[in-house]
């Protein structure tokens, strides 16, 4: 298994085919481990990669994740595209993981061409973050088992460390991802949803508001699917992306 080491941090991600570099960023509890057939999928055309943040999946575990664990992961990813030494890439992002490709394509706009944000928004009130932290008190049996698949028998541990690190960021307000920067994206962005997303708050909503404020924005919103479109409905959002890969210059 590769692994590249940040700040310390030994840090894991899988990696299928050859080609320009497709990074593949996951969403909050989940890991590479569950985006087996987004690697499959891609592989085709793409040196396809997806990383395990740092305290997910095979990736070295952090007892305490601060509230700026998003941001920090931001430049994890940036610096795992320059270990690849194949810059720029596209950067294909789902819910939590969407927010850090988009800022990284904000941060870093020399390593990333494109990036495709999947099933997340601009804006998550307080209160809507601490209802996800509650909810997942009462997690369903397919839940748990989706983060055992994710992080393997210490998993408790690391949703634990996510849940506070959602809290420590509620306690200081609203969380705007992007700070008013997305106008500065110099790359395409395929922004995807489905309008059947019930658990992102006015996901159709906050999706076209964001589209008016980048550049190169394209949209995808899919009628029926839920969250995240990625694994609701995988056939049309591939489509969707691959329609949008088409697109981008050489």
């Amino acid at each position: 298994m590769p692994y590249f080491t940040v700040n310390g941090l030994r840090l894991h991600y899988r990696e299928q085919g050859s080609g320009p570099v497709l990074l593949i960023l996951p969403g909050d509890t989940s890991s590479a481990a569950h985006h087996s057939g987004e690697l499959d999928h891609f592989c085709n055309r793409f040196r396809t990669v997806c990383l395990d943040f740092w305290g997910t999946g095979f990736s070295e575990r952090v007892s305490v994740w601060p509230a700026d664990w998003w941001e920090i992961c931001t430049e994890h990813a940036a610096t795992l595209v320059r270990h690849l030494d194949d810059a720029p890439a596209v950067v294909v992002g789902q819910s939590g993981g969407a927010a850090i490709a988009l800022m990284m394509a904000i941060r870093n706009p020399h390593l990333v061409r494109a990036v495709v944000s999947d099933s997340q928004v601009e804006r998550l009130p307080a209160d809507w973050l601490r209802d996800i932290v509650a909810q997942r008190h009462s997690a369903s049996p397919s839940t748990i088992l989706f983060w055992q698949r994710a992080h393997g028998d210490d998993w408790e541990s690391v949703v634990a460390a996510d849940d506070r690190a959602i809290l420590a960021r509620a306690a200081a307000g609203d969380i705007n991802w992007y700070g008013g920067r997305l106008a500065e994206l110099e790359c395409p962005v395929l922004l995807t949803g489905s309008l059947s997303d019930h658990l992102m708050p006015d996901l159709p909503g906050q999706i076209l508001a964001m589209a008016r404020q980048i550049k190169d924005c394209n949209v995808y919103l899919c009628a029926s699917g839920g969250h995240p479109l990625m694994w609701t409905r995988p056939l049309q959002f591939r489509a969707a992306v691959d329609c949008f890969l088409t697109t981008l210059p050489d």
